[in-house]
């Protein structure tokens, strides 16, 4: 069983986010950039499945900018066995990643592709549910369990109040929950062994897939600082407060 794995290129979560001073998007330039979280763990998945027999080769894949080789080699530093870049020069909407996917299912042939929920950066989590409309598959979106039983696949979903099951027939696709594993780190053997690892780099034009834009973003800015808290002498303070200052009563 081939298993897809997408990843995306992000700044890293440890980083304090800033708005470029023109208001055009976030600045990225010299900050630190790293695999989305929820990527990490969709890769980390795929590689216990290889390693339990499950999954005969894992191919991790991404599409972005040129720099976003450095997140696919660290996908192969974890037990990917090789990667693709498909280069873009600006940033993709979801829609238009989940169609280059698809694209890049057609030709590579997994009975399972699984990538993060939503992607850190912008939380849109619409990639995975979009690439499984696109390709008529099943979804198991959330998943926080996955078993595998003959040509068929058993996915715990966490809702809303509680946890889901679902089971589909494979070929699927499955998006990762917090839950579902604990990434391992990579080691320095294997962060060596993974520059030999094959990676692939394709453009849009190569796959035929022409970008066509939905939207367009006006401006980006950052939220008003909160006011400072006060302590108050009394309930009756309180209330004075509630009514006369913040108008909530």
């Amino acid at each position: 069983m081939k298993v897809l794995v997408a990843v995306k290129r992000v700044v890293d979560y440890n980083v304090r986010v800033r708005v470029k001073a023109d208001g055009s998007g976030v600045e990225t330039s010299n900050v630190k950039m790293s695999m989305n979280p929820f990527d990490e763990i969709a890769v980390e998945e795929a590689v216990r499945w290889k390693e339990a027999g499950l999954a005969t080769e894992v191919v991790v894949v991404s599409v972005g900018v040129r720099a976003a080789q450095e997140q696919l080699r660290q996908a192969l530093a974890l037990g990917a066995d090789r990667g693709v870049l498909v280069e873009a020069g600006e940033v993709l909407e979801p829609l238009e990643v989940a169609r280059v996917l698809a694209v890049l299912v057609e030709r590579e042939g997994p009975r399972v592709v699984i990538l993060g929920k939503q992607a850190i950066d912008d939380d849109a989590n619409q990639t995975g549910q979009m690439l499984a409309g696109l390709l008529g598959w099943g979804q198991g979106t959330f998943a926080s369990k996955v078993v595998f039983e003959g040509d068929e696949v058993e996915v715990v979903r966490e809702v809303d109040g509680g946890l889901e099951t679902v089971r589909l027939k494979l070929p699927a696709v499955i998006t990762t929950d917090l839950r579902l594993n604990e990434p391992r780190y990579a080691s320095l053997p294997n962060i060596m062994k993974a520059k030999r690892k094959p990676l692939e780099v394709v453009g849009l034009e190569e796959l035929g897939v022409e970008v066509v834009r939905h939207r367009e973003v006006e401006g980006v800015f950052e939220p008003p600082r909160r006011k400072g808290g006060v302590k108050v002498g009394s309930v009756a303070e309180l209330v004075a407060r509630l009514r006369d200052e913040a108008k909530v009563i």
